[in-house]
């Protein structure tokens, strides 16, 4: 069966990624739909933030799969919706060409009950669904086998730890390269403080809001995803490329930011290696975990009680797919690019190989 040329759409929530994956796994970046009308594509992958209950697999897109992306907007509603533009752009660029949802949550379905319920009612736990789902499971599904790969050792018995750091921010733990525990939990806004999302909040605070200051639902949930965390604390865009600039020169709000988010994730990893019962690996992706040496550098200073050293020449000087651990470490400390193109260009074939007619023993297709 000749193998499938994959177009991976990834709406994330500040940026849009086009990447066509072909049957070696070489992938291009393409600015646009547009730009690609001339490329053969015999499938298109959407990475989809929330599957919620129903989705743990990849599924084919149809209607009612759109529908039930749609229903949980409310969830993740800097994701989920442009997911589902995404999806209507592919459709109408290629019509007739599959269309495929792989969720980032699929990963986070090995999470143990301990670590995915919450102890609330049983009301809100059964019949609404309220519980840790976890997200980023893409990115952190490719670094469970990358990791092991770059310390020439095998995912089994290793207990890593994955800081995706983006525009969006989680830590998992991943053991024998299943997910154990991460901070995100019902939606993206749980965990570390983002780039424009708070984190983990007192949901009293929350109640007081709603009660004493009489604020909306709907300018709570604006001021979480979009006014909060980096942004909230030091004002500007929330990039901590802008962060560790104005840092530089003094700027005590920016300074407030960077220390809140250092402590937030040194306590996540904290956490998350408790989960493992020990750790073998620290591993960071996404743009800041790619590209900010100081974060990468401060961090493994807050953590260097669980046994972390870092070398402060290699992690300045760091490209991807690189191990900047202090010679003698016993913790890998591990610069992974982000390759969530080749994950959901994997699971789209998976499934329409699967999906195929199986061929006859005279070579032809069975009717």
């Amino acid at each position: 069966m000749a193998r499938l040329s994959i177009l991976v759409v990834n709406a994330g929530s500040t940026s849009l990624k086009l990447d066509l994956v072909d049957a070696d796994e070489k992938s291009t970046a393409v600015e646009s739909f547009d730009a690609i009308e001339s490329v053969e594509v015999e499938a298109v992958g959407h990475r989809v933030v929330h599957g919620g209950r129903r989705f743990r697999d990849p599924v084919l897109i149809d209607a009612a799969v759109s529908e039930k992306i749609r229903e949980l907007e409310a969830l993740a509603p800097l994701h989920n919706t442009p997911a589902l533009t995404g999806i209507e752009r592919a459709a109408e660029a290629f019509p007739g060409v599959p269309n495929i949802a792989v969720f980032d949550t699929a990963f986070h379905a090995t999470i143990p009950e301990e670590a995915a319920v919450y102890a609330l009612p049983r009301r809100w736990r059964e019949e609404w669904g309220i519980r840790r789902y976890g997200f980023h499971g893409v990115s952190v599904a490719w670094c469970a086998e990358r990791v092991p790969q770059l310390l020439g050792r095998r995912a089994e018995g290793l207990r890593l730890v994955v800081c995706h750091l983006g525009g969006g921010a989680s830590v998992t733990a991943v053991r024998d390269g299943r997910s154990l525990d991460t901070t995100m939990g019902f939606t993206p806004l749980e965990g570390v403080p983002m780039s424009t999302r708070s984190g983990s909040v007192d949901p009293g605070a929350l109640v007081y809001l709603l009660r004493e200051q009489r604020l909306t639902p709907a300018a709570i949930e604006h001021d979480l995803n979009l006014e909060s965390g980096l942004r909230g604390l030091a004002g500007g865009s929330g990039s901590m490329l802008d962060i560790e600039r104005r840092a530089g020169a003094g700027d005590l709000d920016a300074i407030l930011a960077l220390a809140v988010f250092l402590h937030r994730l040194a306590a996540a990893v904290a956490a998350m290696t408790a989960s493992l019962g020990g750790l073998d690996a620290l591993a960071f992706t996404a743009g800041i975990g790619e590209h900010s040496a100081l974060v990468r550098e401060r961090l493994c200073e807050r953590v260097r009680f669980l046994g972390v050293e870092i070398d402060p020449l290699r992690n300045a000087t760091a490209g991807p797919d690189e191990d900047v651990a202090a010679a003698g470490s016993p913790i890998g400390v591990l610069v992974v690019r982000a390759r969530e193109e080749l994950v959901v260009a994997r699971a789209v074939r998976a499934l329409m190989e699967s999906a195929a007619p199986a061929p006859t023993e005279s070579g032809g297709q069975r009717a």
